[in-house]
């Protein structure tokens, strides 16, 4: 209790000495306007995705094996045009573009992964280790940046939203909105914080250290946890009775 007083004390402490020194940037970054993240991150990670797709067996893929990579790219290439060195609140067509952009990954994911696991149990998939390993942990990864795409779309509104600062509510909470004294004035989450979010609940099955708060974040890191717990154990017990 002594402990919590003498926190919340140091707080108020910092407060009023930045008050009196003139500095008014008292509010975090986070929950303030400011200028839209670089696109490059996100850019760079969905173009990867795009060609682990393109890299997985013709036969678990969304027939033709090119339509949804190749309508990504188009899609891909549109966000870029609209919004092309940051991600900014333009106009709302780009917002939509976007959702539909990572619509249309999680499809070609998703069918490819249903397929892998419906031939691992029939008995179709998975007559080669290294093969299975490959196309298994392709589509582990293609998930772990769907995941964090959806992350980084809807937390607080989504990027064009949160450049505003108008959502005071985070759906995830980050280390740094705990404690502030640990990150540069000027911080605020950005695509690779919701990446490393994706991958540690890929990895672990649960939350680490970025806790979700809204009960849509915890149903999908859920279903994340879930999704990745079947690929990973399948493949790897297939695998290891081939090697067996």
């Amino acid at each position: 209790m002594t402990d919590r007083m003498s926190n919340a004390e140091n707080r108020i402490t910092r407060i009023e000495g930045l008050l009196e020194s003139g500095e008014h940037d008292v509010v975090p970054a986070w929950r303030r306007a400011t200028q839209g993240e670089p696109r490059w991150a996100v850019t760079a990670v969905i173009l990867v995705a795009i060609a682990l797709q393109l890299m997985l067996p013709h036969r678990l893929a969304f027939q033709p094996y090119w339509a949804l990579p190749v309508l990504e790219a188009v899609l891909l290439a549109g966000l870029i045009a609209g919004n092309p060195r940051r991600v900014e609140p333009r106009t709302r067509w780009l917002r939509v573009l976007g959702l539909v952009l990572m619509g249309v990954i999680s499809l070609a994911n998703g069918w490819a992964a249903v397929r892998l696991v419906a031939g691992l149990v029939n008995g179709t998939e998975g007559d080669d280790a290294g093969p299975l390993l490959l196309t298994g942990g392709g589509i582990w990864l293609t998930n772990v940046i769907v995941f964090a795409l959806w992350y980084w779309e809807w937390d607080r509104g989504g990027p064009m939203a949160r450049v505003l600062g108008r959502d005071q509510f985070a759906d995830f909470l980050f280390v740094q909105m705990q404690s502030p004294e640990t990150a540069p004035p000027d911080w605020e989450p950005s695509f690779l914080d919701y990446l490393y979010l994706s991958f540690t609940n890929s990895t672990a099955f649960s939350p680490t250290d970025v806790m979700p708060l809204s009960h849509w974040a915890k149903m999908l890191m859920m279903l994340q946890s879930s999704v990745s717990l079947v690929t990973v154990v399948l493949v790897v017990a297939r695998a290891v009775n081939i090697l067996h």
